[in-house]
């Protein structure tokens, strides 16, 4: 495979949108949190070309160009990519055709953002489960996966009840639940082939773990202005809550012991030096005292991240436009922060889009901010915006965050619901 190229772009020059000079990137998924990225690119120039699966996707109305296509179809995925003329290539979503970026990085027409070996492993849970655990030697919950229901009911006796079963390819607690029982199995093999992401036939059971607390440990790889090389950088931990797996709200800084934390940084530093490239990665850790577990990573702006928009002097959507372009980082944070998640409570009508009420009333809320994604459609339960809020403290930080969110009102073609969080 092609070694990892450390040329800056921003070095060779970044050129204007739409001409000869342009510095292109394609964005492989356009929804709230690729959104932030294309604001982010292009505020340093970056002509961006937001590709998904659907028309409209919120990164898609801020770009310079959109394209919908299959990205799970290798052709059409490449095609579309050879199209925008980018060089630069950065998925935003684990469900892609990876191997067709693999074949693109090796034939040197591209660069993936971080490395396509890295969207290749994290795309499903087995892969970057055996990367952390198996070759890199870090600790993990214990798990074991299995590709029938019969399968899986003999591997969670094995790891012991409770357990909980997941998709090796979704996200956002899509298809997860907690298995109490062996009566609970054919439930759990059921949810997680079916309310995935992809449907890929098999899936991961891991054991019940009682933790301290889960928390994000943004990392951000990039290229050292002085010396050249690649250096790891990391912002202060994210705590943060979830329902059904799915996260609710966030927190930084999270206070976590001495020892924990210089334990959390070797982890992260571990397994995002083995995924190479540049970029920002979601690193998620179970905290057991002083004990830390590796939970997932994604290589990409995390959703509980979206507190830094709040509480950092660059987000994690600007720490990873700067990284990817071979520029400076600054992880530093300015104040205290939280968000919390606007939901869609119905389904809204086909064609009659979704508007909100209550936006003057949250951001009367002190050191608040709002992020609604424009999705065009909502469903129960769709994450459809955010509440940022900073404070002195994080109790105040979340409580105004928590009362942004809650005074907004989700519209849809039947009337107004308060929106769920």
């Amino acid at each position: 495979m092609t070694a990892f190229n450390s040329s800056s772009p921003a070095a060779e020059g970044i050129g204007t949108p739409d001409t000869k000079c342009a510095t292109r990137v394609a964005l492989l998924g356009s929804g709230e949190l690729g959104k932030e990225v294309t604001i982010a690119l292009a505020r340093l120039g970056v002509e961006v070309t937001a590709i998904d699966r659907y028309a409209g996707a919120p990164a898609q109305q801020v770009a310079h160009h959109a394209l919908t296509v299959d990205m799970s179809d290798p052709a059409a995925l490449t095609a579309a990519i050879e199209s925008t003329g980018a060089r630069i290539v950065v998925p935003e979503i684990e469900a892609l055709a990876t191997d067709a970026l693999v074949a693109l990085e090796q034939a040197e027409a591209v660069r993936v953002v971080p490395t396509a070996r890295a969207a290749r492993l994290t795309m499903d849970r087995e892969g970057i489960r055996r990367l952390a655990a198996e070759e890199l030697g870090l600790p993990t919950s214990p798990y074991a996966f299995a590709s029938s229901a019969l399968e899986l009911a003999a591997e969670a006796e094995r790891i012991g009840y409770p357990c909980i079963v997941k998709p090796v390819m979704s996200s956002s607690g899509h298809g997860q639940c907690l298995v109490h029982g062996p009566n609970d199995v054919t439930t759990a093999w059921r949810l997680a082939t079916t309310r995935g992401r992809v449907d890929r036939g098999r899936v991961i059971v891991e054991g019940f773990i009682e933790f301290d607390s889960e928390i994000t440990l943004l990392t951000v790889r990039s290229r050292d202005p002085r010396s050249g090389r690649t250096v790891t950088s990391f912002c202060e931990p994210i705590g943060h809550r979830q329902v059904d797996g799915d996260y609710v709200e966030s927190w930084q800084p999270h206070p976590l012991p001495p020892g924990a934390r210089e334990r959390a940084q070797q982890v992260a530093a571990a397994v995002t030096e083995a995924l190479g490239g540049w970029g920002l990665f979601g690193v998620e850790l179970f905290i057991c005292g002083q004990e830390v577990l590796f939970s997932e990573v994604s290589p990409r702006p995390h959703d509980t991240g979206m507190v830094t928009l709040a509480s950092q002097r660059l987000s994690e959507f600007e720490l990873h436009a700067r990284a990817l372009l071979g520029l400076p980082v600054d992880t530093t944070l300015h104040s205290p922060g939280a968000s919390a998640v606007i939901k869609s409570p119905l389904q809204s009508a086909p064609g009659a889009g979704v508007s909100y009420t209550g936006v003057a009333q949250a951001l009367a809320v002190p050191g608040s901010d709002l992020r609604l994604f424009g999705k065009p459609d909502a469903h129960p339960g769709r994450r459809l915006g955010v509440a940022v809020a900073a404070a002195e403290d994080i109790a105040t930080a979340r409580r105004r965050a928590q009362e942004a969110a809650g005074a907004v009102t989700v519209t849809h073609s039947g009337g107004d619901v308060p929106s769920a969080r």
